[in-house]
């Protein structure tokens, strides 16, 4: 078993990742001049495309290797030259005959960043898988199960992800010679790429999560500070301009000439806030998601030199200033229009959707720890703070819904003058959905979509409730609610193939009403609860957060049975899930990415560290105070001791 367990581990790539060696992808500041900057893009490819035909040596035994294990370990260059040609013997091409397996596995319990998994003296040659195989058919003849079958069941998985990082490669844009993102898919099926070819701030995430967990740190650096550059631009649209904090919703590499000389060309970026997308809607969540992924690279890496960088904390600031700004609204939620997050279409969800509230509120508290203590910060940290503590008592008080609130809300009474009103937003108990009555169960519950005067959606959206478990919106005993939900109604949500990233669809007239007739968002189709494999990796690390990661594995396992066959497709269609959606893009990069970061963090659950955030004792508190207080009394300029002002 000991052998078994080697070859796992080198298969699914625990040991360090030979990727980034090539010079093009150094540290170095990206100011070069034009033609260097094209030669140089030009090496990199092709030197990128021999990578990718390497041995299966390379694919199976060192893929590993970081970006900062050549500065550790010196390496014979006439070895690594041989790795590009030579083929390997064995299943796992470590075993050669010169003793290079020898080399990388005693190595790689050395340099291996991220696990350690590597533990094993030796590794399984396909003598020893081909006779695993016949073992195990003929135990499972005789009706044996056990270990045996599970180790096989893990190595015939991992060609699934050997084949999602090499997609996953693939599709890495470079800017001036280094890695800055990854494109949104690389459809080779697809004659009309729309915008798909660009490197979206959302979709990258769960990209920029799986090179972290890898120990690829580089084009997670490039991809935060090179879209920093990209927020000072000006943006405009008809005469008129939004805030500056704003983060674009994708950018593009762009090859244009060099002004004044018509025979050079240089690479720029081209960012599009909003003005060139479907709906013109500016991307709200692009900043929210951009502040997590620079605490998860600090977290992850140890360099906490790129957040305290002046030009990176003037960043977070212009991003919560933006966020904090002071407004008509009296509810401290994001008020937000239609299509402003993943949900990029028309799907009724503009007020106060779930989802930014979700990540607003982790966006606050990654701040927060980043933020820098000096003078000029001190109103804005008080801003902040007041507003996390106002944001969670609202979600928690007025988004959640069980079988009890459900019961609570059928009660209420409307039209009530009060500053003690128990039916504080006026909500009408006939807006309560014949479905929602039969599909709440007995236990579990789930924070509703938005909340506005007289409006509840009562609609189930995935990301937002498994954001509110890793971010602690959602308390305890909610998070844990929310999971169980989840698995209560597997066959809804999860099916065959996760995630819903909403339940239910709207039909008929309302479908018409709402979402003005989309033909891509018909009913159980694309944004109108369709099923998104790259929620996988927000399921997993809830499920992880919770202590209960066997729900997650399940998932990861419903994905593998079809994901891979099916061409890593965008969504899926139909209440379970059968088809691939109408207009999916295959290959799509963020579903790829999503399977990959669920895998690794289920081989070690420590990493979803980077992702969590904890709620502190300071807002459990300030929570408390909030409850036990009468509102009547708020309305005076009484001192409160307490340790934030609310």
């Amino acid at each position: 078993m000991g052998t078994s367990k080697a070859v796992l581990q080198l298969l699914s790539g625990a040991g360090p990742r030979l990727f980034y060696g090539d010079p093009c992808f150094s540290k170095s500041e990206p100011i070069c001049a034009s033609n260097f900057r094209l030669k140089c893009s030009r090496r990199k490819a092709s030197s990128y495309l021999q990578f990718l035909r390497c041995s299966s040596m390379l694919r199976y035994g060192v893929q590993g290797i970081g970006s900062n294990f050549f500065s550790n370990t010196k390496v014979d260059p006439s070895w690594l030259q041989s790795c590009k040609c030579q083929k390997a013997d064995s299943v796992s091409g470590v075993t050669t005959g010169d003793g290079n397996g020898t080399w990388f596995v005693d190595n790689a319990k050395k340099l291996n960043p991220i696990d350690s998994m590597v533990n094993a003296p030796n590794v399984l040659e396909f003598q020893d898988l081909q006779q695993l195989k016949q073992e195990k058919e003929g135990l499972t003849s005789n009706g044996a199960t056990g270990a045996l079958r599970d180790t096989f069941h893990k190595i015939s998985s991992d060609p699934i992800e050997d084949e999602a990082w090499e997609l996953l490669r693939e599709s890495v844009v470079h800017y001036c010679g280094s890695p800055i993102g990854t494109i949104a898919a690389k459809d080779p099926t697809s004659s009309n790429v729309l915008n798909y070819d660009q490197v979206f701030i959302r979709d990258f995430i769960p990209s920029g999560i799986a090179f972290l967990l890898k120990g690829e740190y580089d084009i997670v650096r490039n991809f935060i500070l090179h879209t920093l550059q990209l927020q000072s631009w000006e943006k405009t649209m008809d005469c008129h301009s939004p805030g500056q904090g704003l983060m674009p919703a994708s950018f593009k590499v762009r090859t244009v000439p060099l002004d004044g000389d018509d025979s050079a060309t240089e690479e720029v970026l081209d960012p599009d806030f909003g003005e060139a997308a479907i709906g013109r809607v500016a991307p709200v969540d692009s900043g929210l998601w951009w502040i997590i992924l620079l605490r998860a690279y600090g977290k992850c890496s140890g360099d906490l030199s790129v957040q305290e960088r002046i030009d990176v904390q003037t960043g977070i600031k212009m991003i919560l200033k933006l966020c904090l700004a002071d407004g008509f609204d009296m509810f401290p939620t994001l008020l937000v229009t239609d299509g402003s997050c993943m949900i990029d279409r028309r799907m009724g969800i503009h007020g106060h959707p779930l989802e930014i509230q979700a990540l607003f509120y982790s966006a606050l508290l990654c701040a927060r720890e980043m933020l820098a203590p000096e003078d000029g910060s001190a109103d804005l940290l008080r801003a902040l703070n007041n507003r996390l503590v106002a944001l969670s008592f609202h979600i928690r008080e007025y988004y959640w819904i069980d079988m009890r609130k459900l019961n609570e809300i059928y009660r209420y009474k409307t039209e009530e003058y009060s500053y003690d009103a128990v039916n504080k937003f006026n909500i009408y108990p006939d807006q309560i959905p014949p479905w929602l009555v039969e599909w709440m169960p007995s236990t579990g519950g789930y924070l509703i979509g938005n909340l506005q005067p007289a409006h509840m959606d009562f609609r189930f959206f995935s990301l937002g409730n498994l954001w509110s478990v890793v971010s602690s919106l959602a308390t305890f005993d909610q998070s844990h609610a929310i999971l169980d939900l989840i698995e209560a109604k597997w066959s809804d949500l999860v099916a065959d193939m996760p995630l819903k990233i909403c339940h239910p669809a709207l039909e008929g007239q309302e479908w018409q009403i709402i979402t003005g007739s989309d033909p891509k968002n018909t009913p159980w189709s694309y944004h109108n609860a369709g099923s998104w494999p790259t929620l996988l990796w927000q399921f997993t690390v809830a499920c992880i957060k919770m202590n209960r990661p066997e729900i997650a594995a399940r998932a990861v396992e419903v994905a593998e049975k079809r994901i891979s066959r099916d061409k890593w497709p965008e969504y899926y269609d139909t209440k379970r899930a059968r088809f691939i959606g109408k207009q999916s893009q295959l290959f799509q990069t963020w579903s790829i990415a999503g399977y990959l970061v669920a895998k690794l963090l289920l081989k070690d659950p420590s990493k979803a560290k980077i992702l969590v955030t904890e709620e502190d004792s300071e807002l459990v508190n300030a929570f408390s105070c909030m409850i036990s207080a009468n509102p009547r009394r708020k309305r005076g300029r009484k001192n409160l001791k307490q340790t934030y002002i609310v």
